[in-house]
């Protein structure tokens, strides 16, 4: 963009919404008209990059490497700009800081052109060096077109429907980041709070957006999913929605944790649900009995299984937050709901068909193991999660090992499905390693008796061997289905009606794609904290694609950036290790970027996100 903007070339004007703001609080050296601030739309990222450099820092609101503001340097001989290279620009004159000249103007040429002279062949050409100097400075003083969206019949709705009208080519405004931009508008200091936020629940292990936390904000001060509604709370009314918010975010997650075992990110599906939750603990003042604390679990783990924020996610929470405000029994009306849209809530045996960790079943297993009476095949211990401690993560064990299945020839689905794990210490599975069940099953029911049942295994030791492995297969998540109404029960306290009903039929075997092993998940890790060393947003391992009108799981992408890598900047990408061609193709049509390895999708940032910056 320097080069353009330093040759006279076109770089395309900006978009601004004109907007009311009584009373704003607003960065920069201009006045703002009384009563309205000005957000940028379009053109965000060549501002950012123009106050970057000109500045010599990044601006308060920019999330991306700050290091990709400093360093840029100008030829004075051939009129090029690069990034400082020490072997390439040291002690060579001709090289000039750009941040430098432009922060000391006119009356800092003096320094670089003493330098110059410092050098007796390039003196002759000072004035040369001098023009282009001056040129450089100019910079500073061309003006971009703006074009303003104003009016009041511009709602939220129609500003972001007119950015992506005009920017149909390139990524998308979400009405998240538009919202975002407007509170920081009356509250410069909202994204950095909101961060904070976040940083601390990557802590203690989940990962979370802005956009998700500003939706529970949003929940508790007006009632609305829809961001829109923000549009007229003040920075008093914001500061006290967020610290509302993520009180009761923790309350959720601690109620999550503590009593249905779900303790970290990968199994925390139906996240979008948490909204809804914070909205109800405010209204009760974060006080709920025993019997509400756990029908509202059974709602959230309800709403998990069977992907209702999956799909349509803003109308969905737009539909249970009316509830929770109509209705005098609103937990009973929110799970009536539930029903009414995904038919009768109880757990058949085909539901644990799936296969992957990214399977919607996967976190029911896990919460099963975290709930009930399940021990540990080493040691014998129960893995009941406040025994075994908040964070002490259990490894995913493949009951029959994945090298002998595949020597037999089953396919990838079956010997990744779900009925075949169980969860371990890590301990116990490298003990186990690949031996077969009709082995190891015997030694452990000798060492630890029953602790067989308590994980789901069928006990008839005909099952145990591998040519019978579709049977345990289906035995298996008869149990399992059989354990999870069960506990289900147990947070309806016994008030069974909620289970009752006509099940809606579901489909087997049509989830594509999802991680297979834990040596797949520690290389997508490895990458995503790689990634977010370079200033850039985690991605969301696992991602759930699915159909948009039922909620219904079409497949699982190992690691993804539905809204791109730069937010906002970049297209959709997804990076999928050992997938089958139809996952993939999938993928593709859905206008995912896909990267079939972690080191092309490294380079893909080196040379197209991080260069560009």
């Amino acid at each position: 963009m320097f080069d353009s903007l330093y040759r006279r070339h076109p770089v395309g004007g900006l978009l601004v919404w004109a907007t009311d703001s009584s009373a704003a609080a607003y960065r920069g050296d201009g006045e703002l008209a009384r009563g309205i601030v000005k957000l940028l739309l379009d053109g965000q990222q060549r501002i950012t990059s123009l106050y970057g450099v000109i500045r010599g820092k990044a601006p308060k609101f920019f999330d991306g490497n700050p290091a990709a503001f400093t360093g840029l340097q100008f030829n004075l001989e051939n009129e090029t700009f690069a990034f400082y290279q020490p072997i390439k620009m040291q002690g060579n004159p001709l090289w000039i800081d750009v941040t430098a000249i432009m922060q000391k103007g006119n009356g800092g040429m003096g320094e670089f052109i003493t330098k110059i002279l410092t050098a007796p062949e390039l003196a002759a050409r000072i004035g040369n060096y001098t023009s282009r100097m001056s040129r450089l400075l100019a910079i500073l003083d061309i003006e971009l077109h703006i074009d303003e969206v104003t009016g009041a019949d511009k709602t939220l709705d129609v500003v972001v429907d007119i950015f992506n009208r005009v920017n149909s080519g390139g990524t998308k405004l979400s009405k998240g980041d538009l919202a975002l931009a407007k509170i920081c508008a009356d509250w410069p200091e909202a994204r950095d709070s909101m961060k904070q936020k976040i940083k601390e629940w990557h802590q203690a292990g989940y990962d979370f957006n802005l956009d998700w936390l500003l939706r529970s904000v949003n929940t508790v001060l007006t009632g609305e999913a829809k961001f829109q509604y923000l549009h007229d709370k003040d920075a008093a009314q914001i500061q006290d929605g967020l610290k509302r918010a993520s009180k009761y975010i923790d309350t959720s997650l601690n109620l999550i944790a503590g009593r249905l075992g779900l303790d970290h990110d990968q199994v925390l599906f139906g996240r979008f649900a948490i909204p809804v939750m914070v909205r109800y603990l405010d209204l009760h003042g974060g006080s709920l009995n025993e019997i509400d604390r756990d029908k509202l679990l059974f709602w959230f783990a309800q709403s998990g299984m069977w992907g209702r924020f999956s799909g349509s996610t803003e109308s969905y929470i737009d539909k249970d937050l009316e509830v929770l405000t109509s209705e005098n029994n609103s937990l009973d009306a929110l799970l009536e709901q539930l029903r009414l849209w995904h038919g009768g809530l109880r757990i058949e045996p085909g539901h644990f068909t799936g296969w992957s960790l990214g399977a919607r079943f996967y976190p029911v297993l896990y919460m099963l193991t975290r709930m009930g009476e399940s021990r540990d095949w080493g040691t014998g211990l129960p893995l009941r999660a406040n025994l075994l401690g908040r964070m002490n993560r259990l490894e995913v064990h493949h009951i029959f090992p994945k090298a002998q299945l595949y020597k037999r020839n089953y396919r990838k689905s079956e010997v990744n499905a779900i009925a075949n794990f169980c969860f371990l210490t890590k301990d116990t599975n490298l003990n186990i390693s690949d031996r077969l069940p009709e082995i190891y099953f015997s030694e452990v029911e000798e060492k630890h008796p029953g602790a067989l049942t308590t994980q789901w295994i069928p006990m008839d030791t005909a099952l145990w061997r591998i040519e019978n492995y579709r049977d345990f297969l289906e035995q298996r998540k008869l149990l399992l289905a059989e354990e999870a109404n069960k506990r289900m029960a147990s947070l309806l306290h016994d008030d069974y009606q909620w289970l009752e009903g006509e099940i809606r039929r579901y489909s087997e075997n049509i989830v594509l794609g999802g991680i297979t092993s834990a040596t797949e998940e520690f290389e997508l890790e490895e990458l995503n904290n790689w990634v977010q060393a370079q200033g850039l947003p985690l991605g969301i391992m696992s991602y759930d694609y699915t159909k948009q009108e039922t909620g219904e799981q079409k497949a699982v992408f190992d690691l993804a950036w539905p809204d791109g890598i730069q937010e906002g900047l970049s297209a959709p990408i997804a990076v999928m290790l050992d997938e089958e061609k139809e996952t993939i193709a999938l993928a593709s049509q859905s206008g995912f970027r896909c990267f079939t390895s972690t080191e092309e999708c490294k380079s893909y940032i080196k040379t197209e996100i991080l260069a560009a910056e």
